[in-house]
């Protein structure tokens, strides 16, 4: 653990400390591009934060390879060498996207490529633990389209949520850490060595995410853009992959019972979930995107102000607010799976998520009411839930102009907005969305 500890602090370090001049660079090479109509930042940010992020994790698989117990996973294994290759493949194809906007289908291809490049050098799915059925072995085709579909749906999935200061970050680290945890235990508490490698990735992909979301939280001052969310996005499925499929249930002691049976083999079965658990909100909004805009007569890859992160914005969250809802429930899916995991009998794990769900819809229903506070509790909340006093001795809402001292903004129509080039003042990546709660134009 103290191995898998140190490579994460590594990675952190060096992304988050070549994060700074990769921002200074960005700006210099002028990658950044003008404000789209689905953008919710209102001044020019730069990108190209994948450079550190990519960095970052060569650092940390070159730290693991000298390390005692982690240099046996580069030695039995080619898996490492196959994700620096399709990392740096993928990383180069949105390096070139941030700067030159290319083409999506290109994109697409270029994901496709780096898949096929991991699954040359023996990173692909080998066979597949089937529920009632045991354990099926997959031809070479089989295994290749499946591990290609796996790596183009977690990218698109990751680069589709990548909307918000933070957001993307913040859920592939939450989804990385509860996969660190998985993986763990299936390598250290069954002594499976085939799960080494997920682990690693899932320790180097944690410490990329936390190196860079001090430069990434709201108001941002640089975007990871396509070069870095492509790029997590590969590492969190190279984990995925490394995992599936690798488990042998011969190596796990089972019990007499036939439910002592069914509750130990959770573990042998949670490859197939684990993997849809921990972009279980992205691949959501993916799959809505398409339907969305198939249903429209649109491109599927036609962009959008339909997400989930900018329908939270539009009923009425603030921007904060919006992306700690996803990570809530990133968190709950990921990491109740992974107790479920742990122990699958237990009725106390059912009903603890039950009742965080709960929790997550009140919580997304905030802002459709406007609590009462008594007046010994209004110096406490927001400005906005605190009551004054009219001439008329009636309780009315805080002004917000007497509270903050700014006057109000009235919204812009739909047509008014301007694009901000990359030239003005006040390109320190502020991101704060303005007084707007709707977002009208959606096409």
């Amino acid at each position: 653990m103290r191995e898998y500890l140190l490579t994460l602090c590594v990675t952190a370090a060096v992304t988050y400390l070549l994060t700074g001049p990769v921002r200074k660079f960005a700006i210099v090479a002028g990658a950044m591009p003008e404000i789209r109509a689905r953008d919710v930042h209102r001044e020019p940010t730069p990108r190209l934060g994948g450079i550190a992020m990519f960095f970052g994790l060569c650092a940390g698989l070159l730290v693991a390879d000298h390390l005692t117990n982690l240099n046996e996973v580069f030695v039995k294994s080619n898996e490492p060498r196959a994700l620096l290759s399709g990392a740096a493949l993928i990383w180069l194809i949105g390096v070139l996207d941030d700067k030159f906007e290319i083409d999506a289908l290109i994109k697409l291809g270029g994901q496709m490529i780096a898949a096929g490049v991991m699954v040359m050098q023996g990173l692909t799915i080998l066979w597949l633990p089937i529920p009632t059925v045991g354990t099926v072995a997959l031809t070479q085709w089989q295994g290749t389209l499946l591990t290609v579909a796996l790596v183009v749906i977690t990218i698109n999935a990751v680069n589709f949520v990548d909307g918000l200061d933070g957001l993307a970050a913040g859920m592939v680290c939450i989804a990385a850490a509860a996969f660190f945890m998985y993986t763990y235990r299936i390598w250290y508490s069954y002594g499976i060595e085939a799960a080494a490698p997920a682990t690693l990735f899932a320790a180097i992909l944690m410490g990329m995410c936390l190196g860079f979301l001090p430069h990434n939280m709201h108001p941002a001052r640089i975007f990871m853009g396509d070069s870095g969310s492509m790029l997590i996005g590969l590492v969190l499925a190279a984990g995925a992959i490394s995992v599936t499929g690798q488990v042998d249930p011969d190596n796990l002691g089972f019990g007499a019972s036939e439910r002592s049976t069914v509750h130990q083999m959770v573990p042998v079965y949670i490859p197939l979930l684990m993997p849809l658990t921990i972009i279980a909100v992205p691949a959501a909004d993916l799959v809505l995107a398409i339907v969305r805009r198939t249903w429209r007569g649109q491109s599927p890859f036609a962009a959008d102000r339909g997400h989930l992160h900018h329908r939270l914005l539009e009923i009425g969250h603030s921007h904060s607010r919006a992306v700690l809802i996803m990570y809530f429930w990133s968190a709950l899916i990921g990491f109740g799976a992974l107790a479920y995991s742990v122990n699958s009998a237990s009725m106390w794990i059912v009903l603890g998520v039950v009742f965080l769900s709960a929790v997550g819809l009140v919580l997304l229903l905030l802002p459709r009411f406007t609590p009462r506070v008594p007046a010994w509790a209004q110096r406490f909340v927001p400005p906005r839930y605190r009551r004054r006093r009219g001439t008329d001795g009636a309780a009315l809402l805080a002004d917000p102009a007497a509270e903050t001292g700014v006057e109000p903004v009235e919204p812009a129509e739909p047509g008014d907005r301007a694009p901000v080039t990359a030239g003005v003042s006040g390109v320190n990546g502020a991101t704060a969305i303005g007084p707007r709660s709707r977002f009208p134009d959606r096409g």
